[in-house]
């Protein structure tokens, strides 16, 4: 008897781990990751292989947590089409309180399964700008046309597929419209408002979701979320796309290089700065660039290289510091505020910069015009004695040694003299006269 009920007792304990063990495992499983910042390509292929490691893990969805400016059109519409072919729900969250999802962000959240945003955030002014290497912020007329109707067909062809409100997405893509979380929800541009991501899970429970072309219900009941960060790689090159750090990268570049190539043999700072510059040539391939600033901030190191070489008496640094300055102004091309850099790190970059190449050329030139104290530069303006009358050619006495020398004019034995001139191995040689 106690045998059949130590039996019976194991099998009961089993089927109650059994059944914990099941419970864990039927829990949903809800990715959660943060797009923050500027749009850049590096954060296309953030989201993408986000997507990738939720279905890889049999995620019930991918949250993202987005707040950001706006970016690169080319971007954003990587983002969108990752999200609108993701084989699993994607939750696009405006959140916290005081985030936005401006610009690029507005085409993000309509492309999303289910949008919704946190009180206190706004979405909106979509208006396209013209981006692209070379491109031009003031574009014509018939080319802006072209521009604003494409983007404004594009996001409207989204938010129909999500069945939300198209008519105030053409509006925030042509007349920049912006509205907060409230107004969204009752224009129909969002889901859901919530104050946290617990709110928002309990609130999507049960939702049917059109994924890949099939209807799937949410499932957040006693949901596990799985916070991922951005790996150390992603996270660097997301860094550098930002335009202030291209443009430190860039400017950080060409000073080590400079430095290096003016005092040859210090190595660390040709070392520094060839990473940087190769950095900055990555980060300016993903941002709307200008021609017209790069090349003048290249035409600015060259000026101040020609200051070293050629005595202008400051003309040229004056012109590498101009040069400097209008090349920073327009280096990246794009009306579009989160793609232009900060005037706070512009201005004192200018600075710093211009201080550095000024400071360097002085060097160097104070070098240059140090006396020489070897080889025949050093032997100019030596004083020495004629050991023998100068007739034309004579010897003289020079740092306990005999040379020959020759003078337009006789000079006696004896007498002090400068040399004025090297010759090879022949002093050019002139009478020191009294009081001189």
């Amino acid at each position: 008897m106690l045998k059949k009920t130590s039996f019976f007792f194991v099998i009961l304990l089993w089927i109650a781990a059994a059944g914990v063990v099941f419970a864990q495992e039927s829990k949903p499983l809800f990715h959660v990751i943060e797009l923050n910042g500027v749009i850049t390509s590096p954060s296309a292929k953030y989201v993408a292989q986000s997507l990738e490691e939720a279905t890889a893990a049999k995620a019930e969805g991918l949250i993202i947590l987005l707040d950001t400016p706006g970016g690169l059109d080319t971007a954003m519409r990587d983002i969108a089409k990752s999200i609108l072919n993701a084989p699993l729900p994607v939750i696009v969250y405006v959140y916290p309180s005081g985030a936005r999802a401006a610009s690029a962000g507005v085409i993000i959240a309509q492309a999303a399964h289910v949008a919704a945003m946190a009180p206190g955030t706004n979405i909106g002014a979509a208006h396209p700008v013209a981006i692209g290497l070379g491109g031009s912020g003031e574009m014509d007329k018939t080319m802006s046309q072209k521009v604003e109707n494409d983007a404004a067909a594009y996001a409207r062809s989204i938010a129909k597929t999500r069945g939300r409100s198209e008519e105030w997405v053409e509006k925030a893509v042509r007349k920049s419209e912006s509205i907060t979380a409230d107004e969204a929800l009752k224009l129909n541009v969002i889901d859901i408002v919530a104050v946290d991501i617990g709110k928002l899970l309990a609130a999507i429970d049960k939702r049917t979701v059109t994924v890949a072309g099939a209807k799937k219900k949410i499932s957040t009941a006693h949901a596990v979320l799985d916070t991922k960060k951005m790996g150390t790689r992603q996270g660097i090159l997301a860094a550098i796309s930002n335009p202030n750090i291209a443009y430190l990268l860039l400017l950080i570049g060409l000073a080590g290089l400079y430095f290096e190539f003016s005092t040859p043999g210090a190595i660390l700072p040709g070392v520094i700065g060839g990473i940087s510059l190769l950095l900055a040539f990555f980060a300016l391939s993903t941002l709307p660039v200008s021609y017209t600033g790069i090349l003048l901030i290249l035409f600015s190191v060259i000026l101040f290289i020609a200051e070293i070489k050629i005595m202008s008496h400051g003309m040229l640094t004056v012109g590498g510091v101009i040069s400097l300055a209008l090349g920073s102004f327009l280096l990246f091309d794009s009306p579009e505020p989160a793609l232009r850099i900060s005037l706070q790190v512009l201005l004192p970059a200018v600075l710093v910069a211009s201080g550095f190449f000024i400071v360097i050329i002085g060097l160097a030139v104070k070098a240059q015009m140090r006396k020489h104290y070897s080889g025949t530069e050093a032997m100019i303006d030596g004083r020495g004695e004629a050991a023998t009358d100068i007739h034309g050619d004579g010897k003289v006495f020079f740092q306990g040694e005999y040379w020959t020398a020759t003078s337009d004019r006789e000079i006696p034995k004896g007498a002090p003299v400068r040399i004025i001139k090297v010759e090879g191995l022949k002093l050019v040689v002139e009478e020191i006269k009294e009081g001189k």
